[in-house]
């Protein structure tokens, strides 16, 4: 592939080109030129774009892909061409497929899926076989196939013990383990945040404790084995400060949260649609603006859609009953711009890969070229015919979005939405 990106405004703190508009050639997968008004004596292919922005490439911690199994939910051919052309150059691969990734030969069979995609697929591990929170799965042979960290997709580990052997164990071969934060006993049969809107609707509720005591019981438990932990989708207020009390110590504490609880609270839930259905719930606006200060100040690493395809018959029934999740990929950046400055929105949507130990390739001559391109400005509105995912399980629809995502250069290829 030879290409010349013409005219993008660079915005990559880590490049000597940092906020200029310059034309970067591109030659078999690496950045061979980057200046004004570069020449294309052997006829290369040209991309111009209206407004045209470019940053390294865009990583999505928590997706999920539905194969193998649930290949009506989605495929990982299909989802890795929804993440290219939404911007994004890589994701984490969550193991809630069927069966679930849980050893070698699992992590093996989604990396050789991936082969010949733009957009690069890292593998997360089950921690526990069959994602059960019972027995540790084979995690060092994950790790040398290629997982990038060990967690039970949205399950916590009521078993502590557990959790503390498997954050001793994993520092022999330098693990990230993750730990979905949500006491089971605390959360019952609860559905939605608990507070005004759930006791107006008459719907169980689940109070920010079912995942600050369970935060703060992990946090403990980092410190007594001074282990790697990352913790994804945080939701409250209270969260953000034990986290960012837990850095203060110098834990070696990451943290995440969603897209939808950044731009949403549970006022949307009136309407009883069950797109709203995520966990954790949906929180108030106190909360929000919480995660939004917490993204501000650097207490949360990394920002991540949470992409979880659901099937129509799982989604359109009654509240109590429908699965959670929400699809976001394509909506996310637009999402985000409407309520962060554009270099935030890069950064955490960048920075996460150094935590997940992936190379984070800066925008300089020489270099490998793994770019997201997308555009900062304009406004629109997300419709059903924005969504490219075989499913269309998302709470995004009918939100105003600012700028768009036009797709990425990687592994050699260009990819436009």
């Amino acid at each position: 592939m030879k290409l010349i990106i013409r005219n993008a405004k660079i915005i990559d703190p880590q490049s000597s080109f940092h906020n200029q508009t310059v034309d970067i050639l591109i030659v078999d997968g690496l950045i061979e030129k980057i200046g004004a008004s570069l020449p294309n004596p052997e006829q290369a292919e040209e991309l111009k774009l209206d407004n045209l922005h470019v940053s390294q490439g865009w990583f999505d911690s928590s997706v999920s892909l539905g194969e193998p199994g649930f290949e009506d939910r989605e495929t990982i051919a299909n989802g890795l061409l929804v993440a290219a052309k939404s911007g994004f150059t890589g994701i984490g691969l969550q193991p809630n497929s069927f069966p679930v990734i849980d050893n070698q030969s699992q992590i093996n069979f989604v990396k050789t899926k991936a082969i010949g995609h733009a957009t690069t697929l890292f593998p997360i591990g089950a921690l526990t076989k069959n994602a059960e929170g019972k027995d540790m799965a084979e995690l060092f042979d994950m790790k040398q196939a290629g997982a990038i960290a060990f967690g039970d997709y949205n399950k916590s580990f009521e078993n502590a013990n557990l959790l503390k052997i498997a954050l001793q164990y994993t520092q022999d071969f330098n693990g990230l383990v993750i730990a979905y934060s949500q006491d089971s006993n605390i959360k019952g049969q609860g559905v939605v945040n608990e507070g005004v809107v759930s006791t107006r609707l008459g719907l169980k509720g689940i109070p920010n404790l079912a995942e600050e005591l369970q935060v703060a019981r992990n946090l403990f438990l980092l410190e007594y084995t001074d282990g790697k932990l990352h913790i994804p989708t945080i939701s409250t207020a209270k969260s953000v400060a034990l986290i960012k009390e837990a850095k203060a110590k110098g834990l070696n504490v990451s943290c995440s949260v969603t897209v939808h609880h950044l731009t949403m609270t549970d006022e949307k839930l009136d309407s009883f649609d069950t797109r709203y259905k995520v966990t954790p719930p949906l929180r108030t606006e106190e909360d929000r603006l919480a995660l939004l200060d917490g993204i501000l100040d650097n207490t949360i690493d990394m920002i991540t859609t949470d992409h979880n395809p659901i099937d129509i018959e799982h989604k359109k029934m009654e509240f109590d009953m429908a699965k959670n999740g929400t699809i976001g990929l394509e909506s996310a950046f637009g999402a985000l711009m409407d309520v962060l400055p554009l270099e935030k929105v890069i950064e955490k949507l960048t920075s996460g890969k150094t935590i997940f130990g992936i190379e984070n390739a800066s925008i300089n001559e020489g270099a490998t070229a793994n770019i997201s391109l997308f555009n900062p400005e304009g406004e629109s509105t997300f419709t059903k015919a924005a969504i490219l995912s075989k499913s269309k399980n998302s709470a995004f629809l009918g939100i105003q979005t600012k700028g768009k995502a036009y797709g990425i250069v990687n592994q050699g290829q260009l990819i436009l939405r």
